[in-house]
């Protein structure tokens, strides 16, 4: 048994386990802090079009949330912040936390003269670099907090102090500088997510060669209003309306040289993704490519229905290569694996479907704990007082993150209350 110092509780990470987490336990009367590296919360479910298991958009959840948390006295949140350091033990956790200029200040209020002023642009990291934004921006939409950012390139160059002059708030600090905050928290949860797996580490594939062969989270954005094409699914070489489409699973994942675990929920994406094609295009021709489909429980009669569709083919085999014809058509070598025979298949676009790399493989938890051999954390107790949650323990769809974060605040809740 411990003694907490303290019942004060720190989420890192601002996806759906982690606000999950936090507002759990807030509402359970515990002070909350929660830490997030991007300028948004929401994480990636914000970049989602739609999600499982009613296909309905991730702001019907995310709204829900983001309320609890406005609404909430014991919740504060740091937006472009980052763990550097973790020490002490169970009930006594000291945390250094550095949070990074915005150049926008608390003062904003989002009316975008900032942006009407601005001529630098800068890629789109919402919309995984698919098209340019102005260089001061809000982040997209339906951002919370409902604040701009400016891009350090534009702060520190002599266009910024124009940007500055046109704020009428006065929220725009250019020499903004990097900060600390020190805290000590009773119990942890850490809840830092996954990346997408890098599909140019998959050479054969072609992505970053043929501008037609996409990942799965880009189509996600490409399908969305928000997205750069403004929710009309296009190929990115000429912006024609694709009539064939190969949905290639197992991008990298079971995969000995890449990532070599199942991420459970490729299978279902590039289902719902083949349903957006389907919408707007009803005469496409659509081809999946797998190994085998993971459609567990209540998933499986939405797999039933799309074989029931003519228009899609469920092909069992590996692509092995992509390449590209003179009209910026996709040829994919694949084999079947039911016959063995080799196939060349040619089709107007390609979504890869690659795995959940978990963030602790390529940042790693600055306290001492076990991760598997994929990099995930090994369980939902890494130590006393410090625990996992979502994404970060195991690949896990939107629901399931969900639960999880409740598991991981009732476990943190249960830390700092033991006396």
């Amino acid at each position: 048994m411990v003694n907490a110092v303290t019942q004060s509780i720190l989420v890192v990470g601002g996806g759906m386990s982690g606000l999950t987490a936090a507002i759990e336990a807030a509402e359970a009367g515990h002070e909350v802090y929660l830490v997030e590296k991007n300028s948004y919360l929401g994480g990636r479910v914000a970049q989602l079009h739609q999600y499982f298991p009613k296909l309905c958009p991730p702001y019907c959840g995310l709204e829900i949330n983001f309320r609890r948390i406005k609404n909430s006295s014991k919740i504060r949140f740091f937006t472009m912040a980052e763990v550097q350091s973790v020490s002490g033990q169970e009930g006594n956790w000291d945390v250094k936390i550095k949070l990074n200029p915005r150049y926008v200040n608390e003062k904003c209020t989002g009316c975008g003269k900032c942006s009407e002023a601005c001529a630098m642009e800068i890629s789109n990291p919402f919309n995984y670099g698919m098209d340019k934004i102005k260089a001061v921006y809000l982040p997209h939409d339906m951002a919370f907090p409902q604040r701009y950012v400016m891009d350090p390139a534009l702060a520190k160059s002599p266009e910024g102090q124009k940007v500055k002059e046109a704020c009428p708030y006065g929220a725009i600090e250019t020499d903004m500088q990097p900060s600390t905050v020190d805290l000590t928290v009773g119990a942890i949860v850490w809840a830092t997510g996954w990346s997408p797996y890098d599909a140019k580490k998959l050479d054969t594939l072609g992505f970053g060669t043929y501008p037609n062969v996409l990942t799965n989270v880009m189509m996600e954005r490409l399908a969305s209003f928000g997205g750069p094409t403004q929710g009309k699914i296009l190929r990115p070489s000429d912006a024609k309306e694709p009539k064939t489409v190969a949905f290639v699973q197992c991008a990298g994942s079971r995969d000995e040289n890449n990532l070599p675990f199942c991420s459970s929920i490729c299978c279902m994406a590039s289902m719902k993704q083949a349903t957006y094609v389907r919408e707007q295009y009803p005469d496409a021709k659509i081809y999946i490519f797998f190994i085998d489909i993971r459609a567990m429980d209540r998933l499986e009669s939405f797999y039933a229905k799309m074989k029931e569709d003519e228009n899609i083919v469920f092909f069992k085999g590996k692509v092995a290569r992509i390449e590209e014809d003179a009209s910026k058509n996709l040829v994919l070598r694949v084999e079947d694996t039911t016959t063995g025979t080799l196939h060349q298949i040619t089709v107007d676009l390609a979504v890869l479907a690659t795995g959940m790399q978990p963030n602790t493989s390529i940042t790693p938890a600055p306290a001492p704990v076990v991760c598997d051999d994929y990099g995930f954390i090994a369980s939902i107790e890494a130590k006393p007082g410090f625990y996992a949650a979502g994404c970060t323990r195991t690949p896990a769809g939107v629901s399931e993150s969900v639960q999880d974060g409740t598991a991981a605040a009732l476990k943190a809740i249960q830390s700092v209350a033991r006396r």
